[in-house]
């Protein structure tokens, strides 16, 4: 994922460097002015694939990103509070080279649009318009919050990829998923441009009994191809994974632990007790807001 990123960031970079001169030429439009953004960009259909011009409107006074059907639409069709949104750039899940993600919560449920602008420099500036407004947000919410813990809980991807699964009775046949490890919400998609996850994951902290084994528990007896096992443990039952290759399992269990190692936030216990789990809060931190079947 980091990779990915910086190969687009750098580019454009270089490009608005020494083709566009925007360092050294006075008097440029900035990419995000006025507490304002808006532009037509080509969005992905949920349900027929395919993409299609859409306006999009940052407003900094509001707090949100929203996109309208049709240009000339009086009312958003969908209206995405700013801190809860997760843009990434996509060029190989979107095959453009100038593709992103931006994923989302409504309803404590992670939602994914994919878009994309023919102009790579658009479609930069538009991740830089909704991160400039996402530190607002966080600065404004929690004005003695430094710029690293401002920075640390912008949301972003940890890790993607695809793993095998089974269900809760660890006998049914492993099914091959794409999994995204969005800070403690781990989602699992049939395919990797679904709109919505068939099923997320909580991981939690150490402290309240959340673990990653690599391995297998002995008594599994689902069948699967790929033969690099691991195990997430919560309080509630254990969840069993199979990646391709050794260093898929290795950099999954990494992932992991990274998470399980940190405490949990105010926000985060918030939304576990939401899914029916409840947890004695955590001292208060100057931190920002914020299922498997």
């Amino acid at each position: 994922m980091g990779t990915q990123w910086l190969k687009v960031l750098r580019e454009q970079w270089i490009r608005a460097k020494y083709e566009r001169k925007e360092f050294t030429e006075p008097g440029r439009q900035l990419p995000y002015s006025n507490g304002l953004k808006e532009g037509i960009l080509w969005k992905r259909g949920r349900d027929n694939g395919q993409f299609l011009p859409r306006k999009f409107l940052l407003s900094e006074r509001d707090g949100c990103l929203k996109y309208f059907a049709k240009p000339d639409a009086k009312e958003p069709k969908i209206n995405i509070k700013i801190d809860t949104i997760n843009a990434t750039f996509q060029p190989v899940k979107i095959k453009n080279p100038n593709g992103l993600q931006i994923s989302y919560l409504k309803d404590n449920k992670t939602r994914n649009i994919f878009l994309y602008h023919e102009d790579g420099k658009e479609i930069v500036d538009w991740f830089n318009a909704i991160r400039a407004v996402q530190v607002h947000y966080l600065k404004v919410a929690f004005p003695v919050a430094s710029d690293n813990e401002v920075r640390d809980h912008l949301r972003k991807f940890l890790k993607e990829g695809y793993m095998e699964k089974t269900g809760p009775r660890q006998r049914e046949a492993f099914r091959k998923r794409w999994f995204t490890l969005d800070h403690r919400r781990l989602m699992y998609f049939k395919d990797p441009l679904d709109a919505f996850a068939k099923g997320e994951v909580f991981v939690g902290s150490r402290e309240h009994g959340y673990s990653v084994k690599q391995g297998l528990p002995a008594g599994a007896q689902g069948s699967f191809s790929w033969q690099y096992g691991l195990t997430i443990v919560t309080p509630d039952r254990e969840y069993l994974f199979t990646c391709e290759t050794e260093c898929d399992q290795q950099d999954w269990i990494a992932a992991f632990s990274w998470v399980i190692e940190q405490p949990m936030t105010p926000q985060e216990y918030a939304s576990k007790c939401q899914d029916g789990v409840h947890f004695s809060p955590p001292a208060p931190a100057h931190q920002p807001h914020n299922r498997e079947n």
